[in-house]
């Protein structure tokens, strides 16, 4: 299969990541089949492109042409066998790895046997979620950012089966749907939250110890390290449920106590206190204000130099200095400009515990 060959994409769940992806395939004039097992969220996800796509055609970012072939491109779909003639199928399900394995067995069985099988995970083994499939060489990982039609980044993630001919179809995809693909490696995580889901963890440690209240820690990372919005305000953005799956992720992954999801963290989840979308997080948002369409473009643009909190970061900079895909994701992906090792390579040297500046 190469890129000529993709006529239809098939999308698995219309979340906020789905409905994106449904949405940046549909505009990039790919007919697009959105399964979800909720006939609710798949109205609610064609209610939210439709008003994306309107956003964007009064910007004059897309033609009219375009919004109305996007439109006519989406359909929907409580049967996942109606993905049977997809050429490429991307899962945006929930991040939860018995969910995706079986899933993709499912798909694995529906399939065309050329099809290849994408999954949207931030942080679960490629390769795990392959091995519940009978074609792990068409497994691969198209990690979008969110929000997805607005941000540049595909990290890209080859499984230890993923065939070569599968990563070239999903590079040139990526391109073709506007994107910049980086490939990472399959380790936990990946690049861009093995950096970015630990310096949030460790402002939650801070809080929980007393080192500085919610608004004194976020003041501190915004007018101290030039942050439009501090760690706590971006784990309400993303989701305290979401942030704590992903490092039990890595915690559990890498084996490495530094990942330990902070006590708070797993408290605050347990009370159902999950950030933006319950209402309260470490912040509390009134019952009557929607979640702004888009607030991460924004908020992300001037992101930089979390890894500035990790002991990771050793050995000394000039290492650091040569990681241009890493450097990339995090220019293109979560908006550091100009790259967060470029950035550090400017700042005063550290210490060799890469505890002080």
């Amino acid at each position: 299969m190469d890129l000529s060959d993709i006529q239809h994409i098939g999308v698995i769940g219309a979340g906020t990541m789905g409905s994106g992806i449904t949405q940046v395939c549909a505009t990039s004039g790919y007919r697009v089949t959105m399964v979800d097992v909720s006939p609710e969220a798949l109205d609610r996800a064609r209610s939210n492109i439709n008003r994306s796509l309107e956003k964007l055609r009064g910007k004059n970012r897309i033609t009219e042409e375009q919004y109305q072939g996007a439109l006519a491109n989406i359909q929907t779909s409580l049967d996942m066998s109606d993905l049977c003639t997809a050429q490429v199928v991307i899962e945006a399900a929930s991040e939860n790895v018995d969910l995706k394995t079986g899933l993709f067995t499912q798909l694995s069985a529906i399939a065309l046997p050329e099809t290849i099988l994408a999954t949207n995970t931030s942080s679960i083994s490629i390769t795990q979620i392959a091995a519940a499939t009978q074609r792990p060489d068409k497994v691969i990982g198209m990690h979008f950012m969110n929000p997805v039609p607005l941000m540049e980044l595909i990290e890209i993630i080859r499984g230890l089966a993923t065939s070569q001919e599968t990563l070239d179809v999903i590079m040139a995809l990526s391109k073709a749907l506007g994107k910049t693909p980086v490939e990472a490696a399959d380790y936990p995580g990946f690049i861009a939250n093995r950096i970015l889901i630990p310096m949030l963890n460790e402002a939650m440690y801070a809080l929980m110890e007393g080192v500085g209240t919610v608004e004194a820690i976020d003041t501190v990372m915004k007018l101290g390290m030039n942050h439009p919005m501090g760690p706590l305000t971006l784990a309400d953005f993303i989701g305290l449920d979401i942030v704590l799956n992903v490092l039990n992720v890595l915690h559990e992954g890498l084996g490495d106590p530094k990942y330990r999801p902070c006590p708070l963290l797993k408290k605050m989840v347990a009370a159902g206190y999950l950030g933006r979308k319950s209402g309260k997080g470490f912040y509390t948002y009134p019952a009557c204000s929607a979640p702004p369409l888009c607030p991460l473009p924004t908020a992300l643009r001037w992101w930089r130099g979390e890894i500035l909190l990790q002991r990771a970061v050793c050995p000394p900079l000039s290492p650091l200095r040569r990681e241009r895909g890493s450097d990339a994701q995090h220019r293109r992906g979560i908006g550091v400009k100009p790259g967060r090792s470029r950035y550090i390579s400017v700042l005063p040297a550290y210490c060799a515990q890469c505890t002080s500046i």
